[in-house]
């Protein structure tokens, strides 16, 4: 029969066990659509704080943006927003909206200036509209959100309910979590210090090598060991309202 290249064949492809799709893959696939820079949710338009690092003179080049981003995966993401999501994801799967309502109180709690409670609020809120724009190719998101009456939802207890409608595992919706993270994050810093792409992939191997930590540490803190306490950087987002030039929202 013909193929695409123009020439025929006689035999059938055989394919053996070990060859065969994932049965997880849908699933998988759910979490990289999630973490996508695409996913319309405006993670590129923020810089966490970055930004303002850099208009104080604390980040000036890819080895010092590579160790602050460093150094916030592991003392703010995995500690705060990443430590969230472990334990909504179950809590979404177990329709346990009071443990819901509690998680997105502490995130909206815990954020320690305007622009970081604004973010949070602005990205959960579009993650709701995301849900909505896919009727039923949503998995249920929409309507999951809507049942747990988020006033408003935060960006990661919104986000965990999407992973938990995608019935990828919960160490895949994790890492993709963070990898979302360190994609939007490497990107503010090529535009802010500036850097070049190359620079920003090695500050992206670099993230990557330390996600599955943070990860790890994510998974094992309960509600009395979360925590959003950075005070430097609490103090550089609320320069950052006033900075005289800015290209991002935090």
């Amino acid at each position: 029969m013909p193929t695409i290249t123009g020439t025929t064949t006689d035999t059938a492809t055989t394919m053996t066990t070990a060859e065969r799709p994932d049965s997880a893959a849908p699933g998988l696939l759910h979490t990289l659509w999630l973490a996508s820079p695409t996913l319309p949710v405006g993670g590129f338009s923020y810089s966490e704080g970055l930004e303002a690092a850099v208009d104080a003179g604390l980040v000036q080049d890819e080895h010092s943006a590579a160790g602050w981003l460093t150094d916030q995966l592991h003392l703010g993401l995995a500690r705060s927003d990443l430590a969230v999501v472990a334990q909504a994801i179950p809590a979404w799967r177990d329709h346990d909206l009071p443990r819901i309502g509690e998680l997105n109180a502490w995130v909206l709690a815990t954020r320690e200036t305007q622009e970081f409670r604004l973010q949070t609020e602005q990205m959960g809120r579009s993650l709701l509209e995301w849900a909505r724009s896919l009727g039923p190719l949503g998995g249920g998101v929409l309507e999951q959100l809507q049942a747990a009456g988020l006033q408003p939802p935060t960006y990661p207890v919104a986000m965990a309910c999407a992973a938990a409608a995608s019935g990828a595992s919960l160490g895949n919706s994790l890492h993709s979590f963070a990898f979302g993270w360190a994609e939007n994050m490497v990107q503010a810093a090529i535009k802010s210090v500036p850097l070049g792409q190359s620079a920003g992939q090695r500050m992206l191997a670099r993230l990557v090598g330390e996600i599955p930590a943070a990860v790890e540490h994510a998974t094992t803190l309960g509600d009395d060991e979360r925590q959003a306490f950075m005070p430097m950087l609490a103090i550089l987002s609320a320069r950052h309202e006033t900075q005289y030039s800015r290209l991002f929202r935090s």
